[in-house]
């Protein structure tokens, strides 16, 4: 029997950590989402649970996969441009994690940024949302962690970062409070200073919508 196979055939408890779609210890995760089925009540034999710690522990392969990759890779390349106007991304989707409940919270992102003599590609904001948001979080750090790679890396004169989202564990527990929204924001260099110009981003953001 080749390596594969036998690896295959093993208990998880034996099975090595392994890469399922991002790194994470799929027979270590296995082994809790089984012992959390047993402490609910549950029987994890049963045919409609057997697969189940295997499919969260892919699941949470792919929904922390951003504590294994570094958003700023994707602010590595600019373009050279001479505009100095506002650039915005808005409404790009997300779903992180609350680290609080390890449950979801999801939404949108908006981004704007004021050039300094170079751009980046639009999708590349999409692409360090993607990554700030897959690990635990909190929205409020989200928020904070994406302004500061956007001013740091890119050098722009001013960033505004918006974050619309709701949380699953004000919504579906505890207050259970369905349709509620949180709204958190970081405002960078000239969006920070400059009232008409934070005035201006805000419109552009939300001004189409009301």
């Amino acid at each position: 029997m080749n390596q594969a196979n036998s690896e295959s055939q093993g208990s998880s408890a034996d099975r090595p950590v392994v890469e399922v779609a991002y790194r994470v210890d799929q027979p270590r995760i296995e082994r809790a989402v089984r012992e959390i089925l047993l402490a609910v009540g549950e029987d994890p034999d049963r045919e409609g649970l057997q697969e189940t710690p295997a499919r969260v522990a892919r699941m949470y392969g792919e929904l922390f996969g951003g504590l294994h990759d570094d958003p700023k890779r994707h602010l590595g390349k600019f373009f050279t441009e001479q505009y100095d106007e506002v650039v915005l991304v808005r409404d790009i989707s997300f779903c992180s994690v609350c680290e609080h409940h390890l449950l979801p919270f999801l939404g949108h992102v908006h981004i704007g940024y004021l050039p300094d003599g170079k751009v980046v590609g639009l999708s590349k904001l999409a692409r360090v949302v993607d990554v700030v948001s897959r690990r635990p979080q909190v929205q409020e750090r989200m928020t904070e962690q994406i302004a500061d790679l956007l001013e740091k890396e890119v050098g722009a004169r001013g960033v505004a970062v918006v974050v619309e989202a709701t949380h699953t564990c004000m919504t579906i527990r505890g207050v259970r409070k369905p349709g509620s929204l949180c709204v958190t924001s970081a405002m960078k260099g000239l969006f920070r200073s400059n009232l008409s110009t934070r005035s201006e981003v805000m419109q552009l953001i939300y001004g189409g919508r009301r």
